[in-house]
């Protein structure tokens, strides 16, 4: 089982940006050039890398390869959206990765491409590339070029030694099990092995509501791999296992008028298989709560008037104070029902809402990606 923070080490320390391998300071799918640029890379690296791996790590410094990290992202449906925009389609995987020295909230992330049959494209335009272009990596550079029939196997000697050199051992289990248990000691750190082999780290703080147990500030890794299956410093999530399972349920508040109620959002099931394998299964089973109209017309319309107070820069009574931290999750309800709008105005809001304070803007990074979720399913 390869190490992925070793992996990313190696990657780091002994290769440039090539043909197999990429790296970014920051993405964003969020927005369509984001989006495009990052399908580009896929698209690229799938096609010069037809029998072997290819990589993208996220959140590192392009000149001297310091690692800043990003936010976690925890999109189980990236595939979706590699599977919308591009013919021939690689598998793709993005793993969030921790290192010691970042902050809680903060990850490397690491992308796993492995081409399939066939050349791979753009199936639809997207930003200013056409549908059906076809790009290839040049060196360090993602590049259109026209139909290629002779792709060359070029780097599977080099990537298959690099992932022989990331493999785990018993020494980075244990000391990963103990820097977790360690780290986390305030929130109830606890780990369980499964199938004498995988080793999986939880933490959060725990609550009993109606016999049932819920976690906050929950964190959870896969120590094996070194990577991290879940991060929120926001949600409450109920945690199950058996020998051969670990399951997550996570929940979202949601509500209107300081009366509030969690909703479940998605299910994510690990099965550990004897083989010295395992699978992650995510469901979405989220059902958007429905509010009277007439109530959401009045919030959209009063969002929309303390936005322009923000891009204004006047200051705030003490109750615009109390609707700008609601703004992103209000937002996002009127979205659910209906005002489709809505979701332009929060894309509007976001530098406003970063330059008010970072609390606010962690709300409006929550809502964004509740969104993702239910778009992309």
């Amino acid at each position: 089982m390869i190490n992925k923070r070793l992996l990313i080490k190696n990657l780091l320390a002994h290769n440039d940006e090539n043909s197999f391998y990429d790296k970014k300071r920051k993405i964003d799918i969020s927005q369509k050039e984001g989006k495009a640029k990052f399908l580009k890379h896929v698209c690229a690296l799938s096609n010069s890398n037809p029998k072997n791996n290819s990589f993208i790590v996220i959140g590192v410094e392009d000149e001297d390869n310091t690692i800043i990290g990003v936010d976690f992202f925890d999109d189980s449906k990236i595939q979706n959206l590699i599977n919308a925009y591009l013919t021939n389609p690689p598998i793709v995987q993005y793993e969030n990765i921790p290192f010691p020295h970042l902050p809680d909230d903060k990850v490397v992330g690491l992308v796993t491409i492995r081409a399939i049959e066939g050349l791979t494209s753009l199936r639809k335009n997207i930003w200013k590339y056409y549908g059906g272009s076809v790009f290839f990596r040049d060196g360090s550079m993602s590049m259109p070029k026209v139909f290629k029939s002779d792709i060359k196997d070029v780097n599977s000697k080099i990537v298959g030694a690099i992932e022989s050199h990331s493999h785990n051992n018993i020494e980075y289990t244990l000391d990963g099990v103990f820097d977790f248990m360690d780290k986390r000691k305030d929130y109830n750190p606890q780990y369980k092995v499964f199938k004498e082999y995988f080793v999986v780290c939880w933490a959060g703080q725990k609550k009993e509501v109606k016999n049932e147990v819920f976690y906050s500030r929950v964190d959870i890794e896969l120590i094996n791999e070194q990577v991290r299956l879940f991060y929120s410093a926001l949600d409450e999530v109920s945690i199950s296992f058996n020998n051969g399972r670990f399951k997550i349920i996570e929940y979202v508040s949601l509500g209107l008028q300081n009366s509030y109620k969690y909703y479940p959002l998605e299910e994510t099931e690990i099965q550990f298989h004897d083989n010295a394998n395992y699978s992650i299964d995510s469901t979405l089973v989220f059902q958007p709560p429905e509010f009277d109209k007439k109530i959401l017309h009045h919030i959209y319309n009063a969002n929309n008037a303390l936005l322009e107070h923000l891009k204004k820069g006047s200051k705030l009574t003490l109750s615009q104070q109390n609707d700008v931290k609601n703004l992103p999750a209000t937002y996002l309800i009127c979205y659910l029902n209906g005002f489709h709008e809505a979701i332009d105005k929060l894309n509007e809001a976001k530098p406003f809402l970063k330059a008010y304070s970072l609390a606010v803007y962690s709300r409006y990074k929550e809502s964004l990606r509740i969104l993702r979720k239910v778009k992309y399913n």
